[in-house]
């Protein structure tokens, strides 16, 4: 079965101390570097999501805008 244009799947294996290694091609696809942090996000049902890693500062810029605090 060919993936669809733009999506992909790989595997991990989770060590001992509970680390995963991201694979090669999604660190290369998505520009993720030594020393760099992800986010994860969870949901019990659907499982874990890493969005891309832009996701991070977009969702802090969000969460600490202080254009929208009408309180100050």
């Amino acid at each position: 079965m060919k993936a669809p244009k733009g999506k992909y799947a790989w595997t991990a294996t989770v060590g001992e101390k509970g680390q995963i290694v991201i694979p090669k091609q999604a660190r290369d696809l998505f520009d993720i570097k030594p020393g760099d942090t992800i986010l994860l996000l969870g949901d019990e049902k659907r499982g874990i999501a890493i969005p891309p890693k832009g996701a991070f500062s977009e969702l802090f810029a969000a969460a600490f805008d202080r254009g929208e605090d009408k309180s100050s």
